[in-house]
């Protein structure tokens, strides 16, 4: 009796081994669904302490070190877990997005292929394939992945806004809204989308549209610059230039060290004949960004209103330095030069703008070098 009570208690720990196994995966799956992360990876390498070849709990490990941003220990445990069963496809995808984090793309490809191949159904394959696509500039393969991954599972909001922002790319616009739309139907909760969805509208000409669709994204997050910059190129354009104005304001509060917000607020204050308020923040977009040519352009446009004709021509010699073959860059510091009173100097470089392609640099020749 004594002898069989030992060997009860020798056994008993190692079928309490087996369950625990089963059990710390089923416990870090919930770890890793309420964002606990680190809690995660301990409890799956106890679980791979119990039991030495269990590929799900590596490909969750390594699920959970990916959104720890360890993408290399991420990629460790996906090659253990493939060395056990090479066909396993969801560590296929895993190990495609950590190498997609990485910024190896091509080899991100890889493993999708290859997760398509042992699982064909799989939506989440062909999403992130069209990832990498996109991120090689594949549009038309990433069109196809997307399109696919719609069609394997077509209620999920994320794949319509991610096929609309390729056709938007591909300027299929009015597609482009029609998948914003559906994305819209399925999760109306998201931001990002009526921005995007804006955009779109903007850009086949619907500007009025277009701010309505911005007003609900910034309602619905008042936090991004770009939001508000893309409000304002639309009221910009509807010439409401002081609503613009105040939206770049915001985006300028929100992100001060963009260039092109400094620029496109430079534009809007020379519209409302602020010039030295436009001179300005041209110079603060210069500052950020000085191999830009259109800002010497725009702040050049700013000094010949305030008559600083020695400016402007400096600006546009600037400009043209950065890019020599802009016929208008010419025209325009050929008529500076005709202000200040060069007329040959300011003849030459309209008749290089005339070379360069200028027709209304043909009118100017006309008008001043008889």
């Amino acid at each position: 009796m004594k002898a069989l009570s030992v060997i009860v208690m020798i056994l008993f720990p190692f079928l309490g081994i087996a369950q625990s196994a089963e059990e710390l995966y089923d416990k870090a799956v919930k770890s890793i669904e309420n964002e606990k992360y680190k809690e995660a990876v301990q409890t799956l390498t106890k679980a791979i302490e119990a039991k030495a070849k269990y590929k799900e709990a590596y490909n969750q490990r390594g699920f959970a070190k990916n959104l720890l941003g360890d993408f290399y220990g991420a990629i460790g445990d996906y090659n253990i877990a493939l060395e056990i069963d090479s066909t396993f496809a969801d560590a296929l995808v895993n190990r495609g997005d950590a190498k997609f984090n990485l910024g190896d793309d091509y080899g991100a490809l890889e493993d999708f292929d290859k997760a398509i191949k042992y699982d064909p159904k799989s939506a989440e394959a062909y999403t992130s394939r069209g990832f990498a696509k996109y991120n090689l500039e594949d549009l038309q393969g990433a069109y196809f992945d997307f399109s696919k991954a719609i069609e394997l599972d077509p209620d999920d909001a994320d794949k319509y806004f991610n096929r609309a922002v390729v056709k938007a790319e591909l300027e299929e616009y009015i597609s482009a809204i029609d998948d914003y739309n559906k994305s819209i139907s399925l999760d109306p909760s998201d931001p990002d989308v009526y921005n995007y969805l804006g955009v779109a509208k903007y850009n086949i000409g619907e500007v009025e549209e277009a701010v309505k669709d911005y007003n609900k994204s910034i309602e619905m997050d008042a936090t991004d610059p770009v939001k508000f910059e893309n409000r304002a190129l639309a009221k910009s354009t509807l010439e409401d230039y002081e609503g613009a104005l105040a939206d770049y304001n915001k985006s300028i509060e929100l992100f001060n060290e963009d260039p092109d917000t400094y620029n496109l607020r430079g534009v809007v204050k020379y519209n409302l004949e602020n010039h030295e308020g436009a001179i300005e923040d041209y110079n603060k977009a210069i500052e950020l960004d000085p191999y830009n040519p259109v800002y010497y352009d725009n702040r050049a446009l700013s000094k010949m209103a305030t008559e600083d004709y020695k400016g402007a021509i400096q600006d546009y010699s600037y400009s043209i330095e950065l890019f020599p073959t802009d016929p208008e860059t010419f025209h325009q510091r050929g008529l500076a030069k005709i202000q200040k009173g060069d007329k040959y100097d300011g003849c030459l470089d309209l008749n290089t703008a005339v070379e360069l392609g200028s027709e209304e640099a043909k009118a100017s020749v006309k008008e001043h070098c008889k």
